[in-house]
């Protein structure tokens, strides 16, 4: 003790520092347990039920045509669920603020869907097209093995990105509902 009657100052920092650690640990054994803190009837997720994650925040680009009439038919379309190398991705929620005529699926690396989008620069009268279900695509890879697909055939720009393990079933799925909503125009080049 001191004069004061406090005890003497080391003691002090060797508690909080103590203290602290216990806190650490305690945090670090509460996140790593995966107890939700319910009464323990809910199994663990499985592969085939991805545990549930938060809002998706996605950063927003430019897209003029966002609040057009063809982007809102277009997403009032869009399946709560993509099929993709056999796997079912469901939708996700966004993150606010989230981009307009934006949809997003599956959690790892998920499929995105924007809507309204300016003209890819990519698109020249000498690009590599492809017609998908009689809706002609454009694709941007990325290094990173993504890929890019604009719809480029319809009166607004919609871009699909996918993840390289991703199959054909998210863009045949998005090519029938651009199909059926969205009605064929000339391509662009300007």
């Amino acid at each position: 003790m001191s004069d004061t009657g406090a005890p003497p100052r080391v003691l002090i920092v060797i508690a909080a520092a103590l203290a602290a650690g216990l806190a650490v640990v305690v945090g670090f054994f509460g996140l790593t347990s995966g107890d939700t803190g319910d009464s323990g009837d809910s199994a663990a997720p499985s592969q085939d039920q991805p545990a549930q994650r938060g809002p998706l925040p996605l950063v927003s680009i430019p897209a003029p045509d966002a609040d057009s009439p063809e982007c809102a038919s277009l997403l009032a379309e869009l399946p709560r669920e993509l099929e993709s190398a056999g796997e079912a991705l469901p939708k996700r929620e966004l993150a606010e603020p989230a981009p307009d005529a934006t949809a997003a699926w599956g959690f790892d690396n998920p499929v995105v869907l924007r809507c309204g989008l300016d003209r890819p620069p990519e698109l020249t009268r000498t690009s590599d097209t492809r017609a998908i279900n009689d809706v002609t695509w454009l694709q941007v890879p990325a290094e990173d093995g993504t890929a890019t697909w604009y719809v480029i055939d319809r009166p607004v720009y919609v871009a699909l990105t996918v993840p390289p393990d991703t199959g054909t079933g998210p863009l045949q799925l998005i090519s029938d509902i651009v199909g059926t909503t969205l009605p064929e125009t000339p391509l662009r080049f300007d």
